[in-house]
């Protein structure tokens, strides 16, 4: 079985959907280890109440980023990781580390990209009137939320919607059904990524990112 590792940097609830999701058998027993970037992050208990082994390795233990990153390989190379999940890892990654794990590092941006990269991704939605609004899963390359696309839920954003509702609209309507259906297509060998960016599952190459649609079709 494939061995996935998961970076988290606060509360965690990504992590709890993979968590759920190997409890109730929509992923296979993959997770073998969390790292969270700050020790009082609520994940971290999330975690230990799941049984996982934790560690947190804080930036300000180390004098660069390439420094932190490196500790970061460590324990994950440790751990014998083939897959490294980004459940809300909230540190800009370096070349190095993207690097060594290309093709095998997954993330969940809150937005569909390539709209709204970057933080506060509900505020700028409403901001610019976007009738729709989501998450997206994707492979973590050096450019910032810009590795290829894999799944993307979408949802209509409410006139009464404010950051907060939408926020916990996303997470509860899409993230927790797109994050673990990538993980598991990933730990199974569905999941490919060419050099030139073209994303397979089930060695067809994907032209367009999945949608919620598709996992009704049985994707």
């Amino acid at each position: 079985m494939k061995r996935v590792v998961v970076l988290i940097s606060g509360a965690g609830r990504n992590l709890q959907a993979l968590i759920d999701a190997q409890r109730h058998g929509r992923l296979p027993d993959c997770l073998v280890g969390v790292i969270s970037s700050r020790a009082d992050a609520p994940g971290v208990q999330r975690a230990r109440d799941a049984g996982l082994p934790v560690r947190c390795i804080t930036p300000a233990d180390f004098t660069d980023r390439p420094e932190f990153d490196a500790a970061l390989m460590r324990q994950i190379d440790d751990w014998a990781a083939d897959w490294v999940v980004l459940a809300g890892f909230m540190r800009i990654l370096t070349p190095g580390f993207t690097q060594h794990y290309a093709g095998r590092l997954l993330n969940i941006h809150p937005s569909l990209l390539p709209r709204h990269p970057g933080l506060r991704t509900h505020a700028a939605a409403r901001a610019a009137g976007d009738a729709r609004h989501g998450a997206t899963v994707h492979f973590v390359t050096e450019a910032l939320d810009g590795g290829p696309r894999i799944i993307q839920g979408a949802l209509m954003v409410r006139p009464e919607d404010t950051d907060e509702t939408l926020a916990e609209r996303v997470m509860v309507e899409v993230e927790r059904r797109i994050y673990p259906q990538a993980v598991a297509w990933a730990v199974a060998g569905r999941l490919t990524v060419d050099a030139m960016g073209q994303v397979g599952l089930d060695n067809r190459t994907l032209q367009a990112p999945l949608s919620l649609d598709d996992l009704e079709a049985g994707f």
